[in-house]
């Protein structure tokens, strides 16, 4: 660190230990991009190794001497505190990847199939109550309250994240095989179609809206951007937004779907 700091800051360091000193309780921190670091266990020093979605905490604080071994990757979240011409970096928290030098969790067989599954499920939940209610994208908001509250009326719904949304549980059902998924996909490909669709016979082409502004049971129909630095334009993006939900599904059952209607 540059001596010209003369104040203390905290920082997040990653890189793959070189060495660990018990005496002093000190290791060394070497990043991908070749910096070395010296890093120091205080008497508050805590450590926990990743865990996925829905698991729960794995503490590591009492194998730190174990699991700082050379080669370990690791995360040391600290303060660095000026100490005569240079810094002392006091690692906080800790947190390994794995268990070992050669282990990563996120490599586990079933790690991101439990990770999607979780993550979809908690969608369904949030946006629709499901399983207490059945899947209806009228109960679908783009934005919610900070409270986490859906407005009841007067409300948007964003064709891009609608079409999001669509793409995430199809690729949940890929990944899983679970049919609440595909169930998720199936009727937002629908509801894409049914409510936010613009053919032009004259043109013979269809456009998607921008989104969809609901008022009691009235729906406006947005076709234009609403945002600051496309304002009252067709942007490209949006169009190839809203067709990557329903694409997504279709590439689960091409033959129950005819892909000419998206277009």
């Amino acid at each position: 660190m540059p001596s010209q700091i003369p104040f203390s800051f905290s920082d997040l360091i990653t890189g793959y230990v070189t060495h660990f000193n018990r005496s002093d309780k000190s290791f060394g921190i070497k990043t991908s991009e070749g910096r070395e670091y010296t890093a120091y266990l205080g008497s508050t020093t805590y450590g926990r190794i990743s865990q996925n979605l829905e698991e729960g905490y794995i503490d590591a604080t009492g194998q730190l001497n174990e699991l700082l071994k050379p080669g370990q990757h690791i995360f040391a979240y600290g303060v660095f505190y000026p100490k005569g011409d240079d810094h002392k970096f006091e690692a906080k928290s800790l947190v390994f990847p794995g268990d070992a030098p050669d282990k990563y969790r996120h490599e586990e067989p079933d790690w991101w199939i439990k990770q999607i599954r979780s993550i979809a499920d908690k969608y369904l939940k949030w946006q629709f109550n499901y399983p207490n209610q059945p899947i209806d994208y009228r109960e679908y908001r783009t934005m919610l309250k900070l409270t986490g509250e859906k407005q009841k009326d007067d409300y948007l719904q964003e064709t891009d994240t609608v079409s999001r949304l669509v793409y995430g549980f199809a690729s949940a059902f890929l990944l899983t095989g679970e049919d609440r998924f595909l169930e998720g996909a199936e009727l937002g490909t629908e509801y894409l179609r049914d409510h936010m669709r613009f053919y032009d016979p004259d043109e013979d082409l269809i456009y998607w809206y921008h989104g969809v502004k609901v008022t009691g049971n009235r729906e406006q129909k947005l076709l234009t951007s609403e945002f600051d630095d496309d304002y009252d334009c067709i942007p490209a993006y949006e169009q190839i937004y809203a067709l990557a939900g329903p694409i997504q599904t279709y590439r689960i059952k091409p033959i129950e779907f005819q892909v000419i209607h998206a277009f």
